[in-house]
């Protein structure tokens, strides 16, 4: 027999009985008892089910969301992590890629590949988001994935940087260092020296595997923590300096106006924040009890509290932290809640170990102005529930 399989079997597993709707039915061959029927022979690649239709939406010919409404856990399938990058994906040959690490060192080195395999090596499972993580124009009818969906995140393997620094030897006068990459857009950005010797890594692996080409094969930097665009990708240069480099992508660039006319710059942590991520828009909601799920994360250190509110934010519960609740990563949250009909706003805030609380709107524009550039806006967004069970984006206009 034929199946018909729209694009709601992955959301509704994750919301309960809620439905989605939208995709375009599939016809699939469905034995009547899979148990009579031999199944297919093992295959050199591993595929998904073709019940599961998740992939990641693009926009601007740049970028490209992971769909967070439809994951699980915590760790993001290397083919749906975000994309951003300024100048398209290099095609890069690992064996004749070097990295070069010079300025304020006692030794220039230049590691390939081969080299950077033969250190000892590190992982971190950390979240990468870009610091322009949302949409300031969203519209009610916008999934959580095309919201807010740059962030991702993956078990990273490498070498730590404070290893590869030690091995050139820095200097008494190193304060920074620039992080150089090898696309065509040769994205820079200047780093500062406690960083690299903190839990900087040079990686190369992603999720067990060689980083996919979009995300800096055959390496990238990785800052657990920081801002996306810091985590230089096609990782070619490391100069060591006394200063900051100053760089298109620090000053024209990832520079935020403050309401008194000063600016930002190196604002390279990412605030913690939430989303919820089930009931989302398209969801419709029957009578019954649900789970209110979703994600937070901070890149200061683990998330130790979740509340969520169903009122729009008059009252506030304790959702239960899903662990493992580990530092500068996703952590899942879930709060039971019975929707009985009528209107209802969820919301979510995060708390941070640093004792850091996810702000309103209001108090970024207040400290920012109503101008200021869609950077690490962190504030806490709601879906309305409508009388009727539809779900959608609470969307508000900026400032």
């Amino acid at each position: 027999m034929l199946l018909a399989l729209g694009g709601a079997s992955g959301a509704a597993l994750a919301g309960g009985s809620s439905t989605r709707s939208g995709a375009e039915p599939l016809a699939i061959p469905d034995p009547e008892d899979p148990t009579k029927v031999p199944g297919a022979d093992p295959s050199p690649l591993g595929e998904r089910s073709p019940f599961e239709r998740l992939e990641r939406t693009t926009a601007f010919g740049r970028i490209s969301g992971t769909p967070l409404q439809d994951l699980h856990g915590t760790l993001t399938p290397s083919d749906l992590h975000f994309e951003r990058h300024h100048a398209g994906v290099p095609a890069i040959d690992p064996h004749r890629h070097e990295l070069l690490i010079h300025g304020l060192v006692e030794r220039p080195l230049k590691f390939s590949i081969a080299d950077l395999l033969r250190f000892p090596a590190v992982t971190r499972i950390c979240f990468l988001e870009c610091s322009g993580n949302l949409r300031i124009d969203a519209s009610e009818e916008i999934t959580p994935q095309d919201l807010c969906g740059l962030t991702s995140q993956s078990e990273w393997t490498g070498v730590a940087l404070s290893t590869l620094l030690r091995e050139a030897g820095l200097r008494p006068s190193a304060k920074w260092l620039l992080a150089e990459g090898r696309d065509a857009a040769l994205l820079s950005r200047s780093i500062p020296i406690e960083k690299a010797l903190d839990d900087a890594i040079v990686a190369y692996a992603q999720n067990g595997e060689a980083l996919r080409p979009a995300q800096g094969y055959p390496i990238r930097l990785l800052l657990p923590g920081w801002e996306g665009n810091t985590n230089v990708k096609w990782l070619r240069r490391i100069e060591v300096g006394d200063q900051p480099f100053m760089t298109r992508e620090e000053t024209s660039k990832y520079t935020e106006p403050l309401r008194d006319g000063r600016v930002r710059m190196f604002s390279f942590t990412m605030d913690a924040r939430s989303i919820i991520t089930t009931p989302t828009w398209p969801t419709r909601l029957e009578r019954g009890w649900h789970e209110i799920r979703g994600l937070a994360w901070s890149g200061r250190g683990r998330i130790v509290r979740v509340e969520v509110s169903v009122d729009g934010g008059r009252t506030w519960q304790d959702a239960r932290l899903a662990g493992p609740v580990l530092p500068k990563a996703h952590t899942r949250f879930g709060l039971p809640w019975k929707w009985q009909g009528g209107g209802a706003e969820l919301s979510s805030r995060a708390t941070d170990e640093t004792g850091y609380v996810q702000p309103t709107k209001r108090v970024l524009i207040d400290t920012r102005g109503p101008g200021a550039i869609p950077y690490h806006l962190n504030h806490i967004v709601s879906w309305i529930v409508e009388t009727d069970g539809r779900v959608v984006y609470k969307a508000e206009p900026w400032g």
